[in-house]
């Protein structure tokens, strides 16, 4: 098998309204997004995006588009996401690229992919807007899986488009999207028939697809135009109408390169790759939060409450793709205290009241939050003398594997839980970080919210809120040793064990997504049955067929 050397460094530019792959039109309450993959314009040299197959730069534009029509096109309820190219709505991810990645690039891609998908899922559910798969072709593998996401699936009836998801007969892989999942959880495919369907690596026409609940409907080609319009306008007379809403414009993030990493306006990223650690520092507010929804809106993009999580979430995104040797964040915040707890509070009383804008500034840190929850490093919350882990803030805290405390003698370092612990964030399992800290003592977490008070840290430690708090004496050394100790361990190990722990409790169709398909997909991108020299991967496209080891492990 051929490998790459070290992948590129990633940029996330996008070019909006002027994607490389996609098309956007928009018709009042109508969104139709085409995708028409540029054939020479992949991520790297090496491959060619034939049949509206995708790479990481697709899904970069894919997610941009989705956060644009939350933020700069409220008025749209109904998304068709459909294909430019006549007879192939998409053949999935592009297996050149897959064959030619290294395994942590295969793993992130599948990894962000995946959050893309679970966006588009978080917009359906709380943004009023509702997504058609218009599929007007062939759609395989991740196309299917893109199709799945969405809340209704309509395939063309022409005699020979069909659905597919052959990665396991073609490629010795699984799905990489939450195929599987999506399919028995979301789309409540029978068993029996989703087995037949992921080995035959053909797919189901139209009749079959119907039949087995893998579509939701299908036109001939001859009333498929008018078909998808009669639905789309099904949907817009379904939802409620937000014609009235003007959205703002989300322009790109330009940090300023450091010595050791990167600078945003309140998001610091420094990267040691010597120790393998890097420092993630999150600040506060430094002004007056908005009293009314008008007052918001004016503020735009540059409103604290969404630029700092969108320059959070681009720090996150940097270190999967970009750093990947790195083990372990430590998480520091810093500012005003008051000042966050007052932004929380106005954002969550703006929402409450009605304002589109507050309600789509939390969604997002919401799922900011979650892609904190989802990195495969270690993560520390260091709460030192100048930290400012109160409120939203300490819910970075909770998601980090332990956090420590210093316990000041001299002066009162405190934390305070507020009720943006309280449900306003959840996680991937639809529980808070609070209830899953406390998941055999659930009444400390309502005697926690309770308190409504700063807490110091030797209560804090007390009461489980913290793993340690070391006075001055302890600190330098206690923290040195826990770092030094942390990424001297098996990475491998590492990941699978923070995984395992960060998400207790009953799973939902999300969890199992990335704590079961991934990490399935991640053992089998690395098993010689699908990329050693003769693994079907390896081999997809050539004449030779590949050879397996039959013993089942």
């Amino acid at each position: 098998m051929a490998h790459a050397g070290p992948e590129p460094s990633v940029s996330f530019d996008t070019k909006p309204y002027n994607w490389t792959h996609w098309k956007l039109d928009i018709q009042g309450a109508v969104a139709t997004m085409s995708m028409d993959i540029e054939l020479h314009g992949g991520f790297r040299p090496g491959y060619e995006l034939k049949l509206n197959s995708y790479d990481i730069g697709v899904d970069f534009e894919l997610n941009d588009i989705i956060e644009r029509l939350r933020f700069e096109h409220p008025a749209v309820r109904c998304v068709v996401i459909t294909s430019a190219i006549d007879r192939v709505f998409c053949s999935g991810a592009n297996i050149r690229m897959l064959a030619s990645s290294s395994h942590p690039f295969k793993v992130n891609f599948c990894k962000y992919t995946n959050e893309t998908r679970c966006g588009i899922e978080d917009a359906s559910e709380h943004s009023n807007i509702r997504f058609i798969a218009a599929l007007n072709g062939a759609c395989a593998g991740g196309g299917y899986e893109l199709a799945m996401a969405c809340d209704d699936i309509y395939l063309v009836d022409d005699g020979s488009s069909a659905v597919s998801l052959p990665e396991v007969p073609l490629l010795g892989v699984l799905p990489g999207t939450g195929g599987l999942t999506r399919l028995t959880d979301k789309r409540k495919v029978r068993r029996d028939v989703a087995d037949v369907f992921c080995t035959k690596a053909e797919g189901f026409k139209a009749r079959e697809a119907l039949k087995g609940r893998l579509i939701d409907g299908a036109f001939p080609r001859s009333k498929w135009a008018d078909g998808i319009q009669k639905k789309a306008e099904e949907v817009v007379a379904d939802t409620a109408d937000t014609s009235d809403l003007k959205g703002i414009k989300l322009t790109a993030l330009s940090p300023e390169t450091t010595d050791t990493g990167l600078a945003f306006s309140y998001v610091t990223l420094d990267v040691n790759e010597k120790s393998r650690v890097a420092t993630l520092t999150v600040k506060a507010p430094d002004a007056a939060p908005p009293t009314s929804h008008d007052e918001l809106h004016a503020m735009g993009e540059n409103a604290w409450s969404l630029q700092a999580w969108r320059e959070l979430e681009r720090a996150l995104l940097e270190l999967r793709f970009n750093h990947q040797d790195i083990g372990l964040i430590l998480l520091h915040t810093r500012g005003d205290a008051d000042q966050l707890i007052a932004w929380d509070n106005a954002l969550a009383q703006l929402a409450e009241d009605g304002s589109w804008l507050a309600r789509e500034s939390l969604l997002f840190q919401a799922r900011t939050l979650r892609r904190l929850d989802n990195m495969a490093r270690s993560m520390f919350a260091l709460i030192d003398e100048e930290h400012c882990f109160h409120g939203s803030f300490f819910e970075f805290a909770l998601s980090a594997d332990r956090s420590y405390m210093f316990l000041d003698e001299d002066e009162e370092n405190a934390v305070q839980v507020t009720n943006a612990s309280a449900g306003r964030f959840l996680m991937a399992n639809d529980k808070t970080r609070l209830g899953i800290r406390f998941l055999g003592e659930p009444d400390k977490v309502e005697e926690i919210l309770e308190m409504g008070e700063p807490i110091l840290a030797e209560d804090a430690e007390d009461l489980g809120l913290v793993t340690a708090s070391p006075d001055d004496i302890d600190w330098d050394d206690e923290i040195r040793i826990a770092i030094e100790e942390r990424v001297s361990m098996s990475p491998d190990a590492l990941t699978g064990m923070e995984q395992n722990l960060r998400f207790g409790g009953i799973e939902t169709c999300e969890t199992k997504i990335y704590g079961r398909l991934s990490a399935w997909q991640n053992w089998i991108f690395q098993r010689p049955n699908a990329v050693g020299d003769q693994g079907a991967l390896t081999l997809y496209g050539h004449p030779e067929r590949p050879v397996f080891d039959y013993r089942r492990t």
